[in-house]
């Protein structure tokens, strides 16, 4: 169904090939060394009713947390030092660069995990490769995100007039828990709707040309679904939760983004671990069932095309509310192994 055209061609074979036919595209994989596995390391194969590792929420806040505050502690350095802020331009150069460093960080993390823990659905079929037609594709998408969505933070939320130190910390928290929840409402919609309606499938079908994703592929889509992926959700947000009243600053924005982009690449990792996208209230969404696991996003790549489901990708709150949920096969209570808990490494 998807191969006929070859542009839809997931087939991947370009780095066991002669590498003086390689690109600079494909040359940005190799030097930042971001592949989502090693062609030389075996990777571990489980079946369907093997246990699954669980990952602790708190692990993942450290993680996110951990790095998140490096550059804001560079930036308040900065300021003791001088005695002045940083300009718009500056804080945007320091930012992005961690934006990008963070990420790249993660996916070497996650690629680890991969070769421990082995990947959802392993037993079927291996992740899917950055496909030969689209490499040049993959890095744009990758550059664009984290060249975008600093640039409107600092933008929108960026005053020279408040430093680092003005973090206002109940807020922050607050802020964190609820952003990705708000998030994931405007996503639910809109994902669901490149679904539902025709003429915006045409948009968002090139997405689900991956059956087994993997973090690369988190933004591999058409450039009218990049736009609404990279900008048009976090800016629905942003001025959703400035509406509701909250402050929403540069630095809390920038920590609530390091929430939302760790899921993002985590929930495109197939990884196969019981893990959800950390957020301070992940308790009360367990109350209620509501909770989004790996596998959630894993199965509407796998069994979804035109018709799917799980359509959220920071929790399962509004796929329980409009009844789009799907039964996980993996991450099932019997399966999960509480006991073999797995942590995000620093390294």
């Amino acid at each position: 169904m998807a191969d006929r055209n070859p542009k839809d061609s997931m087939k991947s074979t370009w780095r066991t090939q002669a590498r003086s036919e390689w690109t600079l595209f494909h040359w940005f994989f190799e030097v930042l060394n971001i592949h989502p596995e090693k062609l030389d390391t075996e990777v571990p194969v489980f079946q369907k009713e093997d246990p699954i590792p669980y990952v602790p929420d708190w692990s993942m806040h450290r993680w996110v947390l951990s790095h998140a505050i490096i550059p804001i502690l560079l930036h308040h350095a900065y300021v003791l030092w001088t005695g002045h802020n940083l300009s718009p331009i500056a804080a945007f150069f320091l930012y992005s660069l961690s934006f990008n460093a963070i990420g790249i960080h993660e996916l070497h993390v996650l690629r680890r995990l991969g070769h421990i823990h082995g990947f959802l659905d392993g037993d079927k079929h291996p992740r899917d490769g950055v496909p030969d037609v689209g490499v040049a594709k993959v890095v744009r998408s990758l550059v664009s995100t984290a060249t975008a969505r600093p640039m409107f933070s600092v933008m929108l939320a960026y005053r020279t007039s408040q430093p680092p130190s003005s973090i206002n910390l109940p807020w922050l928290v607050l802020e964190m828990g609820l952003y990705g929840i708000i998030l994931d409402f405007w996503f639910y919609w809109y994902h669901r709707l490149m679904h539902d309606v025709t003429f915006l499938w045409k948009y968002h079908r090139t997405h689900h040309l991956t059956k087994h994703p993997n973090p690369l592929l988190t933004l591999y889509a058409d450039l009218e679904q990049e736009f609404f992926d990279i900008a048009g959700i976090p800016l629905m947000t942003y001025f959703s939760m400035k509406a509701m009243g909250m402050p929403m600053g540069f630095y809390e924005w920038w920590i609530c983004h390091q929430y939302v982009v760790y899921a993002e690449l985590a929930g495109h990792s197939g990884l196969r671990v019981h893990a959800s996208p950390p957020n301070v209230f992940t308790f009360v969404l367990r109350w209620f069932n509501a909770e989004l696991v790996i596998e959630d996003h894993d199965m509407h790549h796998r069994k979804g095309w035109k018709s799917s489901y799980n359509y959220g990708k920071q929790t399962r709150l509004w796929d329980r509310i409009f009844g789009t949920c799907c039964d996980r096969v993996e991450s099932v209570p019997q399966n999960i192994d509480y006991e073999n808990t797995s942590v995000m490494h620093f390294y």
